[in-house]
């Protein structure tokens, strides 16, 4: 099932998710759901306040980063990098901070430098409630930052400065309005 992506301004997108209970929800079918919202979005992450729902789950599939690279440029970090992250908590965040241009499907056509430490120790359920813990460098510990961060209520946005945020306010309300074109459904605020 595709959902619609929450757009900027739904306060979905700013509250902390809640915790899932083992049992409450099929996790599997939901992270189905969520994978195939994501490709047909052209998405490499989306967390589930995205489509709408305050729990603590995301995917990821970064395997796309590398598809069109030269053997030498793609990225190792990447290489089988789908999964599913239920209850997700960071342990850790280590090494220097590096700056990438970062998007989000629920803020369309708005790109900025954010910067994040470079490797990152998660620990986290998959779908058969096996817990694991996991670290993670490069591009894919980006991914896991910027989708982790959706369960904690925060965008890629909050880390630009604040002269970018002044200068990103109107299209950023545009969104809000609906006044956006996106390839996929999106569902605004009311």
């Amino acid at each position: 099932m595709i959902y619609p992506i929450i757009a900027y301004g739904d306060s979905v997108l700013r509250k902390r998710a809640q915790d899932i209970e083992k049992g409450s929800i099929d996790v599997k079918k939901f992270s189905e759901d969520l994978f195939e919202t994501m490709y047909n979005a052209s998405g490499i992450g989306l967390a589930a306040p995205q489509v709408g729902k305050s729990i603590r789950m995301f995917v990821v599939d970064g395997t796309a980063l590398n598809e069109d690279e030269p053997e030498e440029d793609k990225d190792p970090s990447l290489e089988g990098f789908k999964k599913v992250f239920i209850n997700p908590q960071i342990l850790e965040e280590d090494g220097d901070e590096w700056g990438f241009e970062e998007g989000c499907l629920s803020i369309p056509q708005i790109r900025g430098e954010v910067f994040r430490p470079e490797i990152v120790k998660i620990q986290y359920f998959d779908t058969d409630w096996n817990e694991h813990v996991e670290e993670y460098d490069g591009m894919a510990a980006r991914i896991i930052q910027h989708e982790y961060d959706h369960l904690e209520g925060k965008l890629f946005t909050d880390y630009l400065p604040p002269l970018k945020r002044q200068l990103l306010k109107k299209k950023l309300a545009d969104i809000t309005k609906g006044n956006v074109k996106a390839d996929y459904k999106m569902k605004f605020p009311k």
